[in-house]
């Protein structure tokens, strides 16, 4: 995909840009084919942590999901940098603009996280080809660096790569509020001189500083290219080495003296040796001992309080699709004419039954979202990865696999493709293989519901419990493979920034809830909606006679098709045809479980006032020979750990292609089955 850049050339920025708004253009204009003018196109650039994501978020508003560790961005994304200022007459210094109106906006790319240009990782790498590698007349027409003011020097080595090469490039310094409290002043203007490129103090937590951050943007955008730094420039991919200091010097040592000459140029201290809060927590957060414990403890809690507080709110929606919402339909239907039809059936056991009973989930899964939203932005989460190094070394992995693991808790088809992150293609592989194993929040609302049928007060515990076996399953499998397919693995120490723990904003919380809670709803009227429909068609064909659309759950093409298969998990406690069909349609999306059982048990007998749950407990109380909680424990073992939707499965054959994609299916499966019987067989004994 071509656009028209501002200097006239063309950008051939692969298919990830896509086609630009086209906007006139105030100080900076390029005339297309089409006589209009074009976007700038500006690469956002920097290194894990240091506010990339949240920057582009404060610019475009796209809403991009955000992370306190190194490869949440692996994919490009792309949005609109609008002028907010755009209504005014241009306030240029080196050019005399119209004082006609205009909007002015550009392009902004956020590129994956990289410390360097020297990529060790497919994301970095990507970050390395559209920045760097593509020729000069196809590179983006400015990048927009993010460096960290509390840790500048560490985020100036990528700059400084950046600087040998012929780029219009501008300095975002974030975190200066963090630098302050250690006593360390960045002089803008200083930094700007030492770099040789604008340099501007922003806050994009509390959007501080992006009108400053626009016009120097656009001021260099209008002005050349500069010319790259002394020391070093690169001619046809490689580095040739000009006018060096120090000749002995390598490339490397040399960028390093450079970074340490411009972080003392650019910043100020006041001499006095503090010791960080972030330190305080840490002794404790990081300890060998305590550390894992408070992990776990902020994770009970976190259950805890999502179970409890979200019931009598799930409670409220369940009268109301029930009730109101129900009684109304019926009522309308009557009028037009199709009360006692198909289509009530469709629209009232079907749709609202089916959907309706998912949506009672949205305030346990809004508090969830809060939670962990508070945690990310609050630093905690990062030091998560450093807790578990020592437990993915032994599976062969380093640390930061446990970041696309983590990320998996919320849903593994991101994570999935976080697993670029990695270096090597074997941790990769055996990461993609995983990451299914991981508890997504699909699966939550399931585990919440059966925690508050069979388990009472102790619901919140026994959800933890679920997300305790999840972490369990994952390294004993991993282990598993690791002494049979992946004898050998490369070994790395891990390398991560651990963000400064931060008092988390409204704005950033309430942001990431919805983009996460939006996420969910789509779900539920996407897949959720075609997947009630299909059950509520097969709920309706009846097998042994009957007229389609009035014939009993048990008599249908649904039920005798679950019949089929649910002596198979007789040994589990769960063999009968209303769970197994649950579980077929959790094939689809795991939130569709609820929704089966809504649809099943609100048509076997539209006159029964028994709460969904009371069917449920009956259900496993036939086929466990009164043993249900053990038998829903093993449900819940099962529902763990097979394939968590149809979207994983085109995630990793998109990854790691159709073969390792049926291998990982077929162990998915197996590890649920083989875990469920034993779960329950020694349940039985117990309960």
């Amino acid at each position: 995909m071509s656009v028209e850049a501002p200097s006239g050339k063309r950008h051939q920025l692969l298919p990830l840009v896509g086609t630009p708004i086209t906007v006139k253009q105030c100080c900076v204009s390029a005339v297309g084919e089409s006589g209009e003018a074009s976007d700038p196109i500006i690469a956002l650039v920097g290194a894990p942590n240091v506010g990339k994501s949240t920057l582009f978020n404060a610019l475009t508003g796209a809403h991009v999901t955000m992370g306190n560790w190194p490869g949440t961005t692996v994919e490009v994304s792309r949005g609109v940098w609008r002028n907010k200022r755009g209504t005014e007459a241009c306030e240029c210094s080196h050019c005399t603009c119209s004082s006609e109106p205009d909007i002015r906006q550009a392009t902004l790319i956020d590129l994956p996280g990289a410390y360097s240009l020297e990529a060790s990782s497919p994301d970095e790498h990507l970050t390395r080809t559209l920045v760097a590698d593509v020729p000069e007349a196809e590179a983006p027409d400015l990048v927009l660096a993010v460096v960290d003011a509390a840790h500048l020097a560490r985020s100036l080595y990528l700059v400084a790569e950046l600087r040998e090469r012929s780029r219009r490039i501008v300095l975002a310094v974030t975190m200066d509020d963090v630098a302050r409290r250690q006593g360390v002043t960045v002089d803008s203007y200083a930094l700007s001189e030492a770099v040789g490129a604008p340099a501007v103090i922003v806050d994009p937590r509390r959007r501080v500083g992006l009108d400053h951050l626009m016009r120097a943007v656009r001021e260099t955008l209008a002005a050349p290219a500069p010319a790259p730094r002394r020391a070093v420039v690169m001619a046809d991919s490689a580095i040739e080495e000009i006018e060096r200091s120090d000749p002995g010097l390598e490339a490397a040592d040399e960028r390093f003296a450079w970074v340490a000459e411009v972080a003392e140029l650019g910043t100020t201290t006041d001499g006095e040796e503090r010791v960080r809060v972030s330190d305080r927590i840490d002794r404790v957060a990081l300890a060998p001992v305590a550390g894992p414990l408070v992990f776990l403890a902020i994770m009970w809690l976190v259950f805890q309080i999502t179970t409890t507080v979200a019931a009598p709110l799930q409670d409220f929606l369940d009268g109301f699709f029930s009730g109101p919402v129900s009684t109304g339909a019926v009522w309308l239907l009557e009028r037009v004419g199709l009360g006692g039809t198909w289509v009530e059936g469709l629209l009232v056991d079907g749709l609202i039954a089916g959907v309706g009973m998912l949506l009672t989930f949205v305030p346990l899964m809004i508090l969830m979202f809060i939670l962990l939203a508070l945690l990310e932005d609050s630093g905690y989460l990062a030091r998560a990865a450093v807790l578990t190094d020592r437990v993915m070394g032994a599976l062969g992995l380093p640390g930061r696999a446990f970041l696309p693991l983590v990320v998996g808790f919320g849903c593994n088809v991101p994570a999935i493709a976080g697993t670029r992150i990695l270096p090597h293609a074997r941790q990769r592989l055996l990461t993609v293989l995983l990451v299914p194993f991981t508890s997504c929040t699909a699966r939550l609302t399931v585990f919440v519901m059966l925690g508050a049928v069979f388990f009472g007060r102790w619901a919140g515990t026994a959800v933890f419990a679920m997300y305790a076996a999840s972490i369990l399953i994952v390294v004993l499998t991993g282990l598993a493979l690791r002494k049979t397919l992946w004898r050998t693995m490369p070994s790395e120490p891990l390398v991560i920034d651990l963000p400064p723990y931060q008092a988390p904003t409204v704005r950033l919380t309430a942001q990431v809830t919805w983009l996460r809670l939006k996420g969910f709803l789509q779900t539920a009227s996407g897949i959720i909606v075609l997947t009630v429909i299909g059950v509520w068609l097969l709920q309706a064909i009846p097998v042994d006679g009957g007229t389609f659309g009035h014939v009993a759950v048990g008599d249908s093409l649904y039920a005798w098709l679950a019949e089929k298969v649910a002596p198979v998990f007789d040994p589990a406690g769960f063999g009968q045809w209303q769970t197994v069909a649950a579980l077929v349609v959790g094939f689809v999306a795991k939130e569709a479980v609820i929704s089966s059982w809504g649809q099943t048990y609100a048509v076997a007998d539209p006159e029964d006032v028994t709460t969904l749950g009371e069917h449920i407990r009956a259900a496993f109380e036939v086929s466990s020979g009164g043993h249900p909680t053990a038998a829903a424990l093993a449900f819940m073992i099962f529902l763990l750990a097979y394939t968590p939707c149809l979207a994983t499965l085109a995630a990793q054959k998109r990854e790691v292609g159709w073969r390792w994609m049926g291998f990982g299916f077929v162990l998915q499966l197996v590890v649920a089955y083989v875990l469920a019987v034993v779960v329950f067989q020694i349940g039985r004994l117990i309960v």
